[in-house]
């Protein structure tokens, strides 16, 4: 039992230990955050696909009515991009289009991997640190 304890508390004072487990913790937590959004983000389009189908379906009625008793056929053509906007949103909150971008973006990741590059690269230590060293040294020149 002894040398238990003592073991467990060896692990958790290791430095490189303990650093993998903060690490591993930020990045559950980092992954809890992304699953979180993009659940508000699904919901958020479904209950647009509430209002809008309502209006759509609105307005689908009375532009028909409008069209049959003016005889004007040209005021259905509304009806054409409204149906595009409630078919996609459609998608976007009940059908596939979350795989389908998924799919592509894994796609781009594999084959046009070069289009992710940042601008003048991955910023590295040396780079930040030089830039928080110029904004502190510009931040002391302007207090004097």
């Amino acid at each position: 039992m002894l040398m238990t304890i003592e073991f467990s508390r060896r692990i958790y004072q290791d430095p490189l230990i303990r650093n993998l487990r903060l690490m591993e913790r930020q990045i559950l937590m980092q992954n809890q955050m992304r699953e979180r959004q993009m659940a508000m983000q699904i919901a958020w389009s479904r209950e647009f696909v509430k209002y809008f189908g309502s209006f759509f379906t609105l307005a689908s009625v009375g532009l028909t009515v409008g069209a049959m008793k003016r005889k004007k056929p040209s005021l259905l053509a509304p009806i054409v991009p409204l149906g595009f906007i409630l078919a996609f949103q459609m998608d976007s909150a009940y059908g596939t289009l979350i795989y389908r971008i998924r799919g592509e973006a894994e796609s781009i990741m594999e084959s046009e991997h070069d289009r992710l590059d940042l601008p003048q690269g991955t910023p590295s230590f040396e780079s930040i640190e030089k830039a928080r060293r110029a904004r502190s040294s510009l931040s002391s020149f302007l207090e004097k």
